[in-house]
């Protein structure tokens, strides 16, 4: 029987969803810091990892409550939640039936993960003591805002609009808040008889384990975000696999088309816009939408990566191509490819994934995604410029190199040495 409300089935599926998703930020790691030069390697992965730190103690702080708290005009009541208080481990809160201390550790590893997908857009390009003063802003007045206007029951999820498991609160906001930061630290300076070794990257297995493990925890982002062990889990998952699968395969066709070979990066790269794509429509669309939605994904977020080299705009590791428009494009595609207006009927076809709950696929859904999704855009890239700004040009007074120097001793007779890692991390 439950108690307060809480289902075992549900919490033992979340509590999985969550270890799944706190991966993804490891993963993360080795996938940025496998696309970037040697040398900076370690600060890649130290920018990715650091967020695991600042960003939970922020969110047991204050964060979930600015996020899941209540309304207080436009933002979570600071004190609903401050330090978790309120937060029982038997009973859950209204309409779910997790623990409600297992739905705020589920949410904290999103807010994780975000801060650290811009990372990818400056590397090389941001000293490491701001960009830890950035992410506590950041979170503050970008994350928090939209996860409290879409997630904790805010104006946007009451006028109708949808994300299910954060193409806008995550992809969209880090996407255009890389953006902004090309605009505040500019391009790198890059030597012409260096930029062979900026462009390769430094250790493609590197690229292809965070794959593997961005993939896979994406099986706790996607399905996790139903709140509960049932069929729009399911949905999520299968659709996640689908969309993945198609742009995955789609993005090396278009690399071996265009360079002659297939590429192992290129089908990398399009696995994750397939995962960042499908993401906001997850638990909302037919396995034959997701189909679409990878067609989509690749073709519109190859593009985007384009669009950006085109306009001079060093985006190093196409943050915003990938997430920043796979986010984007999946939120707007939502009101076309979600549940029809059958399943708001007495009697709904079995297809249907929500039935007797919003969101249905109608113009009229369509447009309130693509207001939010532009105004979101708008907002991040905004807001995250002047946050870059305060922070960027902060004061710095040391700077600490880091060096890994891995030494392997071969036979006596035929000593050798294997140089590792190695970077700089400048705090």
């Amino acid at each position: 029987m439950p108690l307060n409300g809480v289902e075992a089935a549900d919490t033992a599926f979340i509590l999985i969803c969550a270890a799944l998703v706190q991966l993804m930020t490891p993963g993360l790691a080795f996938f940025y810091g496998g696309l970037v030069k040697d040398t900076s390697v370690l600060t890649m992965m130290m920018q990715c990892f650091i967020s695991m730190g600042v960003t939970s103690i922020f969110w047991f702080l204050f964060g979930f409550s600015l996020c899941f708290g209540e309304s207080v005009g436009f933002f979570g009541n600071p004190w609903t939640y401050m330090a978790l208080r309120g937060l029982s481990v038997h009973e859950a809160l209204p309409g779910q039936s997790i623990p409600g201390l297992l739905f705020m550790a589920y949410q904290g590893m999103f807010a994780v993960i975000t801060p650290a997908l811009m990372t990818g857009a400056f590397a090389d390009r941001f000293r490491f003591k701001p960009y830890l003063f950035f992410i506590v802003l950041w979170l503050l007045f970008v994350y928090c805002p939209w996860c409290h206007w879409l997630w904790g029951g805010g104006f946007l999820y009451q006028w109708g609009c949808r994300d299910f498991a954060g193409g806008i609160v995550v992809h969209v906001t880090a996407g255009f808040g890389a953006l902004a930061s090309l605009f505040v630290v500019g391009k790198r300076e890059i030597p012409e008889h260096e930029k062979d070794h900026h462009r390769k990257p430094h250790n493609v297995p590197f690229v292809a384990l965070g794959t593997a493990l961005l993939w896979f925890g994406w099986f706790g982002f996607n399905p996790g975000s139903a709140l509960a062990c049932n069929g729009v889990a399911v949905a999520a998952a299968v659709n996640s696999e689908i969309a993945a699968s198609v742009s995955t395969f789609l993005w090396l066709l278009i690399e071996w088309i265009r360079l002659g070979r297939p590429t192992l990066i290129g089908l990398c790269v399009g696995a994750i816009a397939g995962l960042a794509t499908i993401t906001p429509a997850a638990g909302f669309v037919e396995p034959s939408g997701a189909f679409v939605y990878g067609l989509v994904a690749t073709f519109f977020c190859f593009a985007s990566c384009e669009l950006i080299k085109q306009m001079g705009l060093d985006d190093a590791l196409d943050v915003w191509g990938v997430h920043g428009m796979g986010g984007w494009i999946g939120s707007i595609l939502l009101g076309a490819f979600a549940d029809s207006s059958e399943c708001m009927g007495a009697s709904p076809p079995s297809i249907c994934l929500n039935p007797g709950v919003p969101p249905y696929r109608s113009w009229e859904q369509l447009g309130k995604q693509t207001v939010a999704t532009l105004f979101c855009s708008v907002y991040s890239l905004a807001v995250s410029w002047v946050l870059l700004k305060v922070a960027y040009h902060s004061p710095v007074p040391f700077s600490l190199q880091a060096t890994i120097f891995l030494q392997v001793q071969g036979p006596s007779s035929s000593p050798c040495t294997v140089k590792g890692l190695s970077g700089s991390a400048l705090i």
